[in-house]
């Protein structure tokens, strides 16, 4: 109906998940990026949940568009169904056909043997089977341990099925029970996707409307951006919902822009609540009254489940008693200093650098290194394929340990010079996903080298660049052309950087790492400090 009236080619803000709309922020290019990774992983379980409206099916839809030309996949998205149900619709999914059966009903064991037999042909012929399950929170016990059953066969080299579980996030506390722990050390690669912040939903708004062929000219003016962000607390589907009925707003209020007002207004009758001081006095026409209704549902249990941020301050461990460990639950306790500054040190003596007296990261700087702080999974920590300080939590308290290597079902963690191995599922219930680690400072580095820039650390991206692709380095001391810029792009994506084409700190870390530059590295074949 608003279409024609803001020359829109289509409606910018359904909530159907449409590939074409994702997207890009910081945390769902990490989530796609997860989801790919577990492709060519070697087989196991990948794990995405999130809030509910927070995009994990829009992910899931842009990563079916992207899986290799050797991968066979099957989606399940209604996983209410009894063990018998689902492996028959992992045959049909996958095409396979079941043996011939007397009188009665098929046999799991007869499914089952189906499954493996197809999973063997497939490899034989150097091709691989994801299976993707969403809404995987509704999947039973039973349903899920057969799953994993399903996992155990493999070769020497991986297993012969992948499979990529999302949901909401009480899939995470399911998998987290003991009767599942068998199923929880196969998660290769887990991420919980968040909501926006309110500059990402600015964008995201601007974005939707670009993709459906709105001007120059927004209909949501820039000042509005904090209350959308604030009536959405920044998850998508109540961005869509709130949105796209504001935009209906305007256009029956002949206005050409959205007002505050009408946003308030539009707030009272998706969301079921009154968003401004006052009710409105009088209500929109509703169109597809019993659609909007139904997602307003949706969001409002969202709003409920919108994560509630610890009441634990952070510098817990830094009041409590030194002890330097910091115990967890039993059976396993994880070795940890009670001091971030003591596993700088610790970190530091990886670099082979020992640090001088002082706080550790101004004291790094003397020694060509400089600490970067980040926030992820330990994918994320994958990717950056270097030792790194992680921060643990047991209950209340909080302590710090040096992680040195890590595969796929251990990690090893370094404390007072021992290494300590545990399985990455007890390290993931611990981590709360916030690290630091060091990285070598280059010649008159800056923080961040965008395009149009010159001098050393331009030539110094430019030589590496180079070497990479196997072509003649660029002239000294200028900009980098635009043969060079799609290079440094094209690098970013291959090693799911933000292809932005600006040099920020992991862009040099992998630029020294691919380039064959000395430096301690977590995914080395035994690991440092072991």
């Amino acid at each position: 109906m608003y279409t024609q009236y803001f020359n829109l080619k289509q409606p910018p803000f359904s909530i159907a998940p449409d590939p074409r709309y994702l997207f890009m922020s910081e945390r769902h290019r990490e989530a796609l990026a997860h989801l790919l990774y577990g492709v060519g992983s070697g087989g196991g379980f990948v794990l995405l949940t999130g809030e509910i409206g927070a995009g994990k099916t829009t992910v899931c839809r842009c990563f079916m568009e992207q899986i290799p030309a050797n991968c066979k996949l099957a989606y399940i998205f209604n996983p209410k169904l009894s063990v018998e149900e689902l492996l028959l619709s992992i045959c049909d999914e996958f095409g396979i056909v079941l043996a011939a059966a007397g009188a009665g009903a098929v046999s799991v064991k007869s499914y089952v043997d189906a499954i493996n037999g197809y999973l063997l042909e497939s490899h034989a012929q150097g091709k691989n089977n994801v299976l993707v399950i969403d809404e995987a929170q509704n999947l039973s016990a039973d349903v899920l341990e057969q799953l994993r059953l399903l996992t155990n066969l493999e070769t020497s080299e991986r297993k012969l099925l992948q499979i990529i579980l999302i949901g909401q996030p009480e899939l995470r506390a399911m998998l987290a029970r003991p009767e599942l722990e068998q199923l929880a050390q196969r998660v290769i690669a887990r991420y919980h996707l968040g909501s926006l912040t309110e500059s990402e939903t600015a964008s995201y708004v601007a974005h939707r409307l670009a993709v459906a062929g709105a001007g120059a000219a927004s209909p949501f003016p820039r000042a509005l951006m904090g209350t959308i962000y604030r009536l959405t607390k920044g998850v998508p589907r109540r961005i869509n919902l709130l949105c796209d009925r504001a935009l209906l707003g305007a256009y029956v209020e002949n206005s050409s822009v959205v007002t505050r007002s009408i946003v308030r207004k539009a707030a009272g009758e998706v969301f079921a609540v009154v968003a401004g001081p006052q009710a409105p006095a009088r209500r929109w026409p509703l169109v597809g009254a019993a659609l909007l209704a139904g997602a307003a549902v949706s969001a409002a249990a969202a709003w409920q489940l919108m994560p509630q941020k610890s009441a634990a301050p952070p510098n817990v461990a830094a009041k409590a008693a030194p002890a330097p460990l910091v115990k967890t639950p039993a059976p396993a306790v994880t070795p940890a200093y009670a001091s971030s500054s003591d596993a700088l040190r610790e970190l530091a003596g990886l670099w082979g650098k020992p640090l001088p007296a002082g706080e550790p990261c101004q004291a790094a700087l003397k020694l060509n290194l400089r600490c970067y702080q980040g926030k992820g999974s330990l994918y994320e920590l994958r990717l950056l394929d270097r030792p790194a300080i992680l921060s643990l939590h047991d209950g209340r308290q909080v302590g710090y340990a040096v992680l040195t290597a890590l595969d796929d079902n251990t990690a090893t963690l370094r404390v007072n010079g021992k290494p300590h191995t545990l399985g990455v599922a007890a390290l993931a219930a611990r981590f709360d996903g916030e690290f630091t680690t060091f990285w070598t400072v280059p010649r008159g580095f800056r923080d961040q080298v965008a395009l149009g820039l010159s001098g050393p650390d331009v030539d110094w991206i430019g030589a590496r660049l180079a070497q990479l692709n196997g072509i003649a380095a660029p002239q000294a001391d200028l900009p980098l052309d635009a043969r060079m810029r799609k290079l440094l792009r094209e690098f970013q994506t291959a090693q799911h950087l933000k292809a932005d084409g600006v040099t920020g700190p992991r862009t040099w870390m992998r630029l020294s790492q691919m380039s064959g530059v000395a430096e301690p590295r977590l995914l080395a074949a035994n690991g440092q400090g072991k």
